[in-house]
């Protein structure tokens, strides 16, 4: 029967229609000791009675693929507490609560550890059957197939979605594989989302990384598989992963983040980025709270305070991270395999039977139109188009979620789960973004999401072919953009680079944009995980030393093309 089902595979993959598969395989491992630091600064409300502040201590955790070593565990407070309570809570979370009476002056707390971090990608096993059968799971897993406020999975929506993406199915692997991959090709980052649950995340395709973890969540417990939301931290040194052809670079976002461990009998919990990582996640996570969902995921830089009556007023808050790598060891390389959803998904060889997940796509027509048929339109139709989405003007250091009351005058603020996710683009390489144009436009601005830090020098952006996937000849520059002309308020924002004078009519097709400079301009350009608008391998960079375009980026630049094209 084995060797029939595998017969089916082969075939299949043979004669599936044609898709954009971008399942890649990933091998090796990563090692690395990390010396970890939060600093939180808080500066009381008026007439503040009570100050509370809460921290989950890191658990020393191993998986079949992540591990994490904690120790040096260390917690220093600029004004010593009032008092200081330590708990256990039903999730196994080691709780430090501290306390500061009528405190008046700002307090720093300081939080250190050591992370001895390894990720051993090597090919899994599991013989884990599907459904799985309620004498494989203990009463204290059994908790993770629960339905709540922010996983919805008893609702309607999400049991048909669930039951019609694993019909069929007959190993949990398979039944995992099949959700992850269609939430990776349905969901788009977005942040901040409206809301932060599962069926919100279902219905609008859109959300952070709390969405992502409730949608995943609710999809595998509608179907018996046991889920545990995690939270924790990133960090945002980058790494490199070899492929077939050049390097790619994954990179996260440096502050809070959410994911998931998914049960397997024979395996255990087994961690899960549902946002393009399949049974592991990298050694730059930083795992602190785990729970059913991320309402109940709060201890960890949750605030409470008590005021005065007739006080008014929050508190003033401040939340750094910052991590150095003494030892930081890296051998990745990963192989594109011929089925899979259509954005990125890494995974280790898992030896399992599953039927691969194959989704049919047609790629865009583009009617290419020479320079004379071009000419001949009438462009009267404003057109704006590109990866739009990103918090503009946000100061990062100081956001939280929104204060909350508990009674008349007890209030709470909760950690936030917005990250700053930029690529600092004017050192030593050049960044380049593709856009794909189904329309012939009358090119008028690009728009690049930047923040400026400082320096000198001058901007400008350059529109370039695009030959055999990567930047070709240039096809235009746009004008120069002195950068004292950027805004120096905290965010970032958009920076419009004017092509108007050049008149420059484009055909469909794909395009290049990358941004250029002289002088010594410190510019980050904002950035979204995934590829939420371009193909998964639309984002290139080239240092001094490359003679080609051959290093991908994981995630997408925000940019924004405007002109005008044809009704």
């Amino acid at each position: 029967m084995r060797k029939l089902l595998l017969l089916i595979i082969i075939l299949s993959l043979f004669f599936a229609p044609y898709s954009y598969s971008e399942n890649y395989l990933i091998n090796g491992g990563q090692e690395s000791r990390i010396k970890y630091r939060m600093m939180q600064r808080i500066e009381p409300a008026p007439g503040t009675k009570i100050l509370l502040l809460s921290f989950v201590v890191p658990a020393t955790f191993h998986s079949p693929t992540y591990n994490q070593e904690i120790s040096n565990f260390v917690m220093d407070f600029s004004l010593p507490p009032s008092k200081r309570q330590e708990e256990v809570d039903k999730r196994g979370n080691k709780v430090i609560k501290v306390f500061w009476n009528n405190p008046t002056t700002a307090i720093q707390a300081t939080v250190s550890l050591l992370a001895s971090n390894r990720v051993i990608l090597q090919s899994l096993s599991t013989q884990a059957s599907f459904p799985l059968s309620a004498e494989q799971l203990s009463e204290g897993v059994k908790v993770y197939l629960s339905a709540t406020k922010q996983v919805q999975a008893d609702h309607p929506q999400i049991q048909a979605k669930a039951q019609e993406l694993t019909q069929s199915v007959k190993t949990e692997f398979d039944a995992v594989q099949r959700i992850l991959s269609w939430i990776v090709d349905h969901m788009r980052y977005v942040t901040p989302p409206k809301q932060y649950d599962a069926l919100y995340s279902f219905q609008s395709g859109k959300g952070n990384c709390q969405n992502y973890s409730h949608l995943a969540a609710a999809l595998m417990r509608a179907v018996g598989i046991p889920v545990r939301i995690v939270n924790g931290v990133t960090l945002k040194k980058p790494y490199q992963v070899v492929m077939e052809s050049g390097n790619l670079t994954l990179q996260m976002g440096q502050g809070r983040h959410s994911w998931i461990e998914v049960y397997f009998p024979d395996l255990g919990w087994v961690p899960v980025d549902p946002q393009q990582t399949e049974l592991f996640v990298s050694n730059r996570f930083i795992r602190i709270e785990v729970g059913v969902d991320n309402n109940e995921t709060i201890k960890d830089g949750l605030i409470r305070w008590a005021q005065s009556s007739g006080t008014k007023g929050k508190p003033q808050f401040e939340e750094i991270i910052e991590a150095d790598f003494p030892v930081d060891k890296v051998n990745l390389s990963i192989k594109r395999q011929n089925y899979g959803p259509r954005k990125l998904l890494l995974c280790p060889e898992v030896k399992a039977v599953f039927k691969p997940y194959v989704v049919p796509v047609k790629p865009p027509t583009l009617v290419l139109m020479n320079e004379t048929k071009l000419k001949k339109l009438k462009y009267s139709q404003p057109y704006v188009f590109g990866n739009l989405d990103f918090p503009e003007g946000v100061n990062f250091l100081f956001t939280r979620e929104p204060v909350t009351g508990e009674g008349g005058n007890e209030f709470e603020m909760r950690k936030n789960f917005l990250v700053e996710t930029a690529e600092y683009v004017t050192g030593t390489a050049q960044y380049a973004q593709i856009f794909v144009l189904e329309k012939p436009l009358k090119l008028q601005k690009i728009g690049l999401a930047l923040h400026k830090f400082g320096g000198s020098g001058v901007l400008w952006v350059e529109l370039m072919k695009d030959e055999n996937g990567i930047p070709g000849a240039l096809v235009a520059t746009s004008d120069m953009l002195p950068l004292e002309t950027l805004s120096s308020k905290p965010g970032y924002f958009w920076v419009d680079f004017d092509f108007s004078k050049e008149r420059i009519l484009l055909s469909p097709g794909r395009y290049w944009i990358a941004l250029g400079f002289t002088g010594g301009p410190i510019v980050n350009w904002f950035y979204t995980y995934g590829k939420p608008v371009g193909p998964a391998d639309g984002t290139r960079y080239k240092t001094i030393l490359d003679t080609t375009w051959s290093n991908s980026l994981a995630f997408e630049f925000n940019y924004r093309v405007q002109g005008l094209t044809t009704k």
